[in-house]
């Protein structure tokens, strides 16, 4: 019997899965990760790590039920599973670098240190959000924690990126810009020429792929000849390396190395951070492109989970310690939902502000 649509998808990704360990070793053996002696971390970073990537799972869920509840509307993309993403890279990176990403920002700001309050009623539209009730779910903005967005169109960020990183080098600030896109931006010719320029220039900035492996809802093998993503960093002679993203220490040690890289004035890295989003695209994706047991797969690399497993196994502290993480995080989520309930909504004079126009545009009055 001829196979249908979904047999071939389950097919190619089946396949996916039992090549991507060997594709991974390949890649080591080409020098695109070189291999190092496990490294020693200090123990606050793990605890940054668990607390920081608990923060972003517990808020995403409560931001997934209330958005079930309607009291969150219009598009919400939900980071759980892909934590490590954020919490190795900002562990990594020094304050006063800049950070960009696509429209799943919720939890970007979060590692950062925006306040849980201050998204959550972003979330609901009210004045006290982050962006001042303006943007929702897609178009978070925190410039006091150097965090440029939550950009709604794919890939519209990878040149603001290099923008970013390219003001740091004329203004010899010595930060960089690390910039986020999914697997569905690098089909973007802004990508492309992003890159070229940032080789050329030697831009401080690092090009992260956070590759969960379906974009919206297609598969990396039906959309792209090219299934190594980070191979496309080195038509531009760009270092490029593949990480396992759902490994919190791989992460953190990839984006520590581009940024000696870039604060060398060595120019760009690309990075191919091997992810995966247990939930949909968005909240109204069926997900009928994966199977359920493909999810539970992943589940049982859960980054947060191993963080866990080597803090208790390094005797770093104790279950009980991990608990009132846990019960502090579940504080600040419920606080975040109660100020946001009780935030007012802009006022309609708000709508003209924090924009630009022409002065004389027929709607401006004054």
């Amino acid at each position: 019997m001829p196979f249908g649509d979904w047999q071939w998808v389950a097919y190619f990704r089946n396949s996916y899965f039992q090549t991507k360990l060997a594709i991974m070793a390949t890649a080591q053996a080409k020098g695109a990760t070189p291999k190092k002696d496990k490294k020693a971390y200090p123990k606050e970073t793990y605890m940054f790590w668990f607390e920081s990537m608990l923060l972003m799972r517990k808020f995403e869920e409560k931001a997934g039920q209330l958005y079930g509840m309607q009291k969150i509307r219009g598009f919400c993309h939900l980071y759980i599973g892909q934590e490590a993403c954020a919490a190795g890279a900002v562990s990594a990176l020094k304050r006063g670098d800049k950070y960009i990403t696509a429209y799943r920002d919720h939890a970007h700001p979060l590692a950062l240190g925006t306040s849980p309050n201050a998204i959550m009623a972003e979330l609901y539209g009210k004045e006290t959000g982050v962006s001042k009730g303006k943007g929702g779910s897609m178009h978070i903005f925190d410039k006091e924690n150097n965090f440029f967005g939550g950009h709604g169109i794919v890939g519209a960020q990878v040149p603001l990126g290099a923008g970013i990183g390219f003001a740091e080098m004329y203004n010899k600030t010595g930060h960089l810009c690390i910039c986020y896109m999914g697997d569905g931006a690098v089909r973007q010719g802004a990508f492309h020429e992003a890159l070229n320029l940032a080789m050329l220039w030697k831009i401080p900035v690092i090009f992260v792929i956070e590759n969960n492996g379906y974009a919206m809802g297609t598969s990396v093998e039906r959309t792209s000849n090219v299934h190594e993503l980070y191979t496309l960093g080195e038509s531009y002679d760009i270092p490029s390396e593949p990480v396992d993203a759902m490994n919190v220490e791989a992460v953190h040690d990839s984006v520590e190395r581009a940024a000696e890289r870039a604060r060398a004035g060595e120019g760009p890295t690309l990075l191919e951070f091997r992810t995966y989003r247990y939930k949909g695209h968005s909240m109204s994706d069926p997900q009928k492109y994966r199977s359920k047991e493909e999810v539970e797969e992943y589940k049982q690399r859960d980054p947060i989970e191993q963080v866990r497993a080597t803090i208790l196994e390094k005797k770093i502290a104790t279950e009980k310690d991990l608990e009132a993480i846990e019960q502090k995080v579940d504080a600040q989520v419920a606080e975040s939902v109660k100020f946001a309930e009780e935030s007012k909504f802009p006022d309609p004079s708000e709508a003209l502000k924090d924009i630009y126009a022409e002065p004389d545009y027929p709607f401006i009055t004054d």
